[in-house]
């Protein structure tokens, strides 16, 4: 079973582009739009004409005055004057989100060329501001005070796990060396935010380079506020691109419980949902995957999802990380690029950017990142605390 088998059309990364992440000051959200979308429509050797519908993934959510980017696309070119284009917003989720409408309107034949567009300018916005924002993806704290934001929500599913899991006191550590996995890989990756190798030591201790943002994690365990964007064209045959077509396998979504009390917060079931329907969808398990691209806004994001995933038994997550699993020359390696935490975290764009790494790495364009010979990948990216997950399965053509 695949998704060309339930639906009898497939569905094509045909092109894509991404821009740097980061405090990106002489870039606008417009001008960030413009050159992704422009690099995938060339990427995918396709005229702008051919495009039949835009979607455009973006949370904002008050951090810049423009709330209706939907258009800005069209800024491209005038062969795009008409082209419906909608704005999606899932919290984190919004460019996969974006991502799975675009695959939607290709499966019911509205559209045979759809351009996928995150975008998302947040550096220039006061810490209050973006911290504000974000709040208002979580339930329980949206519109109040809070000293410590989303690190504070994820530092209360680490002590959980912590009290759960961890009655030797080793989560600390595990974390600091997720996070000095992902900084290592990201010093490879040209699009990255942080490109340094910090090391396992400076990732696992506070000090005053590293401090203690909630406990317990420190600021090496949070991605960074970023600037950045990225776009895809899918099609529902090739076109003649710029490198190979990457197939779209399966892809899964799934909503939680919005209020606190209603979800486990140490389980992310709704998580292990949109991977199991994924999985399902492109009719393979994780033994068959190169390489995962997760959605690792905290480091404990990342443990919590290998657990999600399957790839270890709930609490064991460590084993993952401790016995190698999870590196580059591991069974399945995470964060090639080296994730949100290095890569950068520009909300909307953040799911497009995970397809558009996932994709240069099955078409052998991934240069320093580039591992051996990959043939499929996953793609997991993740609004709010475990509420809206999405999941994708990418296969080389």
């Amino acid at each position: 079973m695949s998704l060309n088998d339930q639906f009898g059309k497939d569905v094509l990364m045909t092109g894509w582009g991404h821009s740097r992440f980061g405090k990106l000051t002489d870039d606008t959200l417009e001008s960030l739009i413009v050159q992704v979308a422009s690099e995938a429509i060339a990427n995918a050797g396709v005229e702008p004409s051919q495009i039949d519908e835009v979607y455009v993934g973006q949370f904002n959510a008050g951090m810049m005055p423009l709330a209706f980017p939907s258009s800005l696309a069209l800024q491209v070119s005038p062969d795009l004057a008409n082209v419906p284009a909608t704005r999606v917003e899932n919290a984190c989720a919004s460019g996969s989100a974006a991502f799975q409408q675009g695959t939607k309107s290709l499966l019911a034949g509205t559209a045979k060329t759809v351009l996928v567009i995150g975008a998302e300018k947040m550096t220039q916005a006061g810490a209050d501001v973006v911290g504000a924002a974000l709040l208002g993806a979580d339930y329980d704290m949206a519109g109040k005070q809070s000293t410590t934001g989303f690190t504070g929500l994820f530092a209360e599913v680490a002590k959980h796990y912590a009290k759960r899991y961890d009655p030797a006191g080793t989560l600390g550590d595990v974390l600091g060396s997720i996070a000095a996995k992902n900084h290592r890989n990201g010093v490879d990756n040209p699009y990255a935010q942080l490109r340094k190798d910090l090391g396992e030591e400076f990732c696992r201790t506070v000090s005053d380079k590293n401090p203690m943002v909630a406990e317990p994690l420190r600021r090496t365990d949070c991605s960074p506020v970023s600037d950045g964007a990225a776009a895809v064209v899918l099609s529902v045959s090739p076109t003649r691109g710029a490198t190979a077509p990457v197939r779209l396998a399966g892809f899964g979504h799934a909503n939680d419980f919005f209020p606190t009390d209603r979800r486990d917060p140490t389980a992310f079931e709704a998580t292990r949902v949109s991977w199991q329907r994924a999985l399902a969808m492109a009719g393979v398990g994780l033994e068959d995957l190169d390489l995962a691209e997760v959605h690792d806004c905290f480091t404990i994001a990342e443990l919590l999802m290998y657990e999600a995933m399957g790839l270890t038994a709930p609490g064991e997550g460590a084993r993952a990380i401790e016995e190698g699993w999870v590196y580059k020359d591991g069974k399945l390696p995470v964060n090639v690029s080296g994730g949100l935490k290095a890569k950068g975290h520009p909300v909307g764009a953040t799911g497009v950017s995970q397809h558009v790494l996932a994709a240069m790495q099955l078409t052998g364009t991934a240069g320093a990142m580039q591992l051996a010979a990959p043939r499929r990948a996953a793609v997991q990216n993740m609004g709010g605390v475990g509420i809206a997950n999405y999941v994708s399965i990418l296969e080389a053509v």
